[in-house]
């Protein structure tokens, strides 16, 4: 997320989301560090980066790291969905970079840990192309029906469905013989047009309670953007978004609405989205807490 010092001059663009993956955090090396106590409730476990050029053991814990040397003044710890990367000036010593890294165990520890888990889930979410799919669509699941007989893709409702059975069904004029390539482009062109529809519904009633005006709605395929606005108006969305619940989608639509009257993150800023919603933050904590489908 962007996040312009108080008083700095105003970006041009702003984004819900940029840069690394929600999962991945950076932080620095601290210039006269001290030894933080590590938890011991994590067994011992080895994170290993695909692409790892050094490895240390840290409070029992085997790490294999990317080690990158860059022109830059402190050493800067990422951890993304492929493991641990770090980041040096050319003049520290690995010696001291691992020193570093001790004294930072602890956040390093959890968030591989973090990042393990959401890979995993990832891997779960992962979807299947075929008749009897499931995907989340506005919050709720949807099962994808090859039917020959429609024309398109149709969303149908059982009114009548039991409680934990889901009452949604999509079906695609496809024969059950297609390919996953097929139905696959059938459901993500009919999400696609259902994110518009939902998008430019929410942006409209948003923008006349916020009093703004935008200029263009635009849907985004961005892998670690959500939403972001320009100051020339154009609002750009992830259509994945179509994925989750009313209240998060309207939580991005404001948030990105909100920067056409401050293009900023300022507190200033965050007055406004909670003019419109003033539990924002429960719904921007689902938002970095949920781990979409796999989509292919």
């Amino acid at each position: 997320m962007v996040r312009p010092a108080s008083g700095s001059r105003e970006p041009q663009q702003l984004s819900l989301f940029s840069g690394e993956s929600p999962s991945s955090a950076t932080v620095a090396a601290p210039a006269t560090p001290s030894r933080p106590e590590v938890g011991r409730s994590l067994p011992p476990v080895a994170f290993a980066h695909p692409r790892s050029t050094h490895e240390l053991v840290l409070d029992g814990h085997r790490v294999a790291y990317a080690l990158r040397r860059a022109k830059r003044r402190t050493i800067g710890f990422v951890v993304g969905p492929e493991g641990l990367t770090v980041s040096a000036p050319r003049w520290v010593s690995v010696g001291e970079i691992e020193a570093a890294l001790r004294e930072k165990a602890r956040w390093v520890l959890r968030k591989l840990a973090e990042q393990n888990e959401r890979n995993a889930r990832l891997q779960q979410a992962k979807v299947e192309w075929r008749d009897g799919a499931s995907l989340p669509f506005l919050g709720e699941t949807v099962i994808v029906v090859l039917d020959p007989r429609a024309t398109g893709a149709v969303l149908h409702t059982d009114a009548d469905a039991l409680p934990g059975v889901p009452r949604l069904t999509l079906h695609v004029g496809l024969p059950q013989q297609a390919s996953a390539a097929q139905i696959r482009d059938a459901v993500h062109g009919w999400l696609q047009r259902q994110a518009r529809r939902v998008f430019e519904e929410r942006c409209g009633h948003f923008a006349q309670r916020l009093g703004v005006r935008y200029t263009r709605l635009s849907l985004s395929s961005a892998q670690t953007r959500w939403g972001s606005a320009s100051a020339d108006g154009s609002i750009r969305l992830n259509w994945r978004l179509i994925h989750f619940a009313l209240p998060i989608i309207d939580y991005v639509v404001a948030h990105e609405l909100a920067h056409l009257r401050e293009m900023n993150h300022s507190p200033r800023f965050w007055d406004v989205v909670r003019s419109v919603l003033p539990d924002y933050e429960h719904a921007r904590g689902r938002l970095k807490e949920t781990v979409l489908p796999d989509l292919g």
